[in-house]
């Protein structure tokens, strides 16, 4: 069986956690916040070993491995546990405007799976495995510079949501 877009216990993987159909939903603090308490909880009780990471307003970049097990399966049971969080806090936001927008589209890309309510997140996550510090560097410049190619932010160290800010809310290890 091929391990193209599989992880292994002991590697270090680039991964993509897509919000179905690009929708732009990390556009509200307690939606971002919702996802840091989350990588928090899974880097301190599940032994997720996170080392850059951006979240962008309708994906996630992260650099991570585990430190025991298979990255995809923490991954899964990060996405299944926020997805129910974050509808919920789309749910009972009175400020959102997009709710009804929102949770629409969430029911409509659960009829095309076997998820019969919502679907929040793409089912894949693509991990890359990084082999090589050259490959490493590469992948953390482009999680690095992702805001500022969506003009965000002019410098990397602007964006809060990032492991390239010095305040950000998420704490990383050392490449």
């Amino acid at each position: 069986m091929s391990r193209r877009y599989k992880t292994y216990e002991g590697g270090l993987f680039f991964v993509t956690l897509t919000v179905v159909g690009w929708i732009d939903v990390f556009t509200r603090r307690e939606y971002c916040d919702c996802l840091v308490q989350n990588l928090k909880y899974c880097q301190e009780k599940k032994g997720l070993q996170l080392y850059a990471y951006c979240i962008m307003s309708s994906h996630v970049h992260l650099i991570a491995a585990a430190e025991t097990g298979l990255l995809n399966f923490l991954l899964r049971d990060f996405k299944s546990y926020t997805a129910k969080q974050l509808l919920q806090l789309i749910t009972d936001n009175p400020q959102e405007s997009r709710k009804e927008w929102l949770l629409y589209l969430f029911r409509h890309f659960a009829k095309s799976t076997a998820n019969t309510q919502n679907q929040f997140w793409q089912h894949h996550n693509h991990p890359i495995e990084l082999t090589s510090n050259n490959l490493i560097d590469q992948k953390v410049a482009y999680i690095h510079q992702n805001p500022v190619t969506s003009g965000f932010v002019n410098e990397p160290q602007d964006y809060f949501y990032s492991s390239a800010n010095p305040l950000s809310p998420l704490k990383v290890l050392p490449l």
